[in-house]
């Protein structure tokens, strides 16, 4: 059986992520996802209680990621 969070399509014209939605780009789950925002690994902000990824922040963080 499919696992209907990866059946979800992420629209990328989105200026925000959310948490669940980038870590669903980036294959991980979403205790890992908060756990790399919160150490700031991930650039994300916090506007009230929740947290947004700027879509230009995660690819650049993605482009200059290092391998390996």
């Amino acid at each position: 059986m499919v696992d209907p969070r990866l059946a979800r399509v992420i629209d990328t014209r989105l200026l925000t992520y959310t948490v669940e939605q980038a870590a669903g780009l980036l294959g991980v789950s979403m205790g890992v996802a908060y756990q790399l925002v919160r150490e700031g690994v991930i650039p994300a902000h916090r506007i009230g209680r929740r947290w947004l990824i700027s879509r230009k922040a995660l690819h650049a963080w993605l482009d200059n990621a290092s391998v390996g």
